[in-house]
C-alpha cells in the first residue's frame, strides 16, 4: 500500500494592498495636476504647427467661446478690460500679455483686443496648441 501526500504547491499573489497603494497614487497625481496649473480656464485654443516659449513675466488674458474675459483667471467685462489690463502690466519691465482666446471666436474679437494692447504699448502673443 502507497500512502501520497496529496498537496501540491500553488502559487499565489495577495492584491489587498494594491487597492491602497493606487488610492494614493491617483490621490497623489490628482493633487499634483491641480497644484501645476493654478491660472488655466479651460478654453479650445487653436492649433498651430510651430510653437515659440516666452520666459518672460506675462499677464494670461482668456476670452471663452461665449465672450467672457478673464485676466489671470479673474473674470472682467470688456468695458473695463482695458483699465485692468494696465494696471495687470504696470510694474512690469517689458509687458507681455499671452491672449488665449477659444478657436470659436471670430477675427473681429480678437482685433477688438489686440487694438487696446497696441494703444497702451503691451506687446500681446497669441497662445496656440500644437
Amino acid at each position: 500500500m502507497k500512502i501520497r501526500k496529496k498537496s501540491k504547491f500553488s502559487a499565489e499573489v495577495s492584491t489587498g494592498p494594491l487597492n491602497d497603494i493606487m488610492f494614493f497614487l491617483l490621490l497623489f497625481f490628482l493633487i499634483i495636476s491641480t497644484v501645476a496649473n493654478p491660472n488655466v480656464v479651460k478654453l479650445m485654443l487653436p492649433k498651430a504647427n510651430t510653437t515659440q516659449a516666452i520666459n518672460k513675466q506675462q499677464v494670461s488674458l482668456s476670452i471663452t467661446s461665449d465672450k467672457k474675459y478673464f485676466i489671470n483667471k479673474e473674470e472682467v467685462p470688456f468695458d473695463q478690460l482695458e483699465a485692468k489690463l494696465v494696471e495687470g502690466v504696470k510694474g512690469l519691465e517689458s509687458p507681455t500679455v499671452v491672449l488665449r482666446p477659444d478657436k470659436s471666436l471670430s477675427v473681429q474679437d480678437l482685433v477688438d483686443v489686440w487694438e487696446i494692447s497696441i494703444k497702451n504699448n503691451i506687446k500681446m502673443v497669441l497662445a496656440v496648441q500644437k
